[in-house]
């Protein structure tokens, strides 16, 4: 079994990898205009599977029939996110989903609060209560405009979402390679988006431009080979209420990407935004070196 990484790095990379996920938003947006949501799942998570079997193809062979099933089970959940995602961007602007869908950083703890039958932290429900803020002020420029079935899919996405990342949790922190479980669960996620794309898109036609290939080798390399298939090897060296808190930071990384890239102006609401959610997340760390140096300082009895 792969060695399990420190907090740190753990969080380093779980940060990582959804910075990298948070342009697929953008992406989908993009190739579903010459694609069925299912055609496009399908296809970048074919390639990322394949590329990831072929580099990793020692550990898989290696790997238990156990990782497997956690990998699939994982996969499961998180294709009923990607679809209840992609159906939300059809019906609302992309910002409405970005915020709808990132709710989840309350859900997460607010759930393992009804399976522990214990109540959160004050310290992870202000942490949790400052980033939803934050995404707000970042996503919600005019507000919501009404509720319709839009928005509707977008909070059951954010709740699947939760459960996405709390069953994450629970599998990587069982045993067995986390790795080899994110390839199980991109390459169930590939499996299942075929079969879907067979029942609802017949007939499904494969793209033939450039444009639509080169969307979908980004999003298989940079947003699934990557996003996707490390997400439980950094949650196992970390909690399921950090790891939430954590998706906070894709409105933020799409922010900034399109203040870079496409010159637009976050002005004081996103700035204001992005300072919430940064706070949101190193809270905990705050609160927790705040109590560690209050004990060093404590008088010997």
């Amino acid at each position: 079994m792969a060695k399990t990484l420190s907090r740190r790095t753990s969080e380093l990379l779980l940060a990582a990898v959804i910075i990298a996920r948070s342009t697929s938003l953008l992406l989908l947006k993009l190739g579903m205009a010459d694609m069925g949501a299912f055609t496009l799942m399908a296809l970048r998570f074919s390639t990322a599977g394949a590329l990831m079997l072929l580099c990793f193809f020692r550990r898989v062979r290696a790997a238990g029939g156990r990782t497997f099933l956690k990998g699939a089970a994982i996969g499961a959940v998180f294709f009923a996110v990607i679809s209840c995602e992609t159906a939300t961007l059809r019906l609302t602007a992309t910002s409405v989903t970005s915020f709808l869908e990132n709710t989840s950083v309350v859900l997460v703890p607010l759930l393992l609060a009804l399976w522990r039958r214990k109540w959160p932290e004050r310290a992870t429900l202000l942490s949790a209560g400052l980033s939803l803020a934050g995404v707000a002020l970042l996503t919600l420029g005019s507000g919501l405009e009404g509720f319709g079935p839009g928005e509707a899919l977008g909070l059951l996405t954010a709740l699947l979402y939760a459960c996405a990342i709390i069953t994450t949790d629970r599998m990587s922190h069982g045993g067995g390679d986390a790795l080899v479980m994110g390839i199980a669960q991109v390459c169930t996620i590939a499996a299942l988006a075929w079969a879907a794309a067979f029942v609802f898109e017949r007939p499904v036609e494969i793209p033939g431009s450039g444009r639509d290939w080169a969307i979908i080798l980004a999003l298989a390399v940079v947003c699934t080979g990557f996003g996707f298939t490390l997400q439980p090897v950094a949650q196992r060296g970390t909690s399921a209420e950090r790891a939430g808190m954590f998706c906070a930071l894709s409105p933020l990384s799409a922010g900034a990407l399109g203040a870079v890239f496409l010159h637009e102006r976050l002005g004081a609401r996103g700035l204001a935004g992005a300072a919430l959610i940064l706070c949101g997340i190193a809270l905990p760390n705050l609160l927790a070196a705040a109590k560690a140096g209050r004990g060093r300082r404590a008088p010997h009895s």
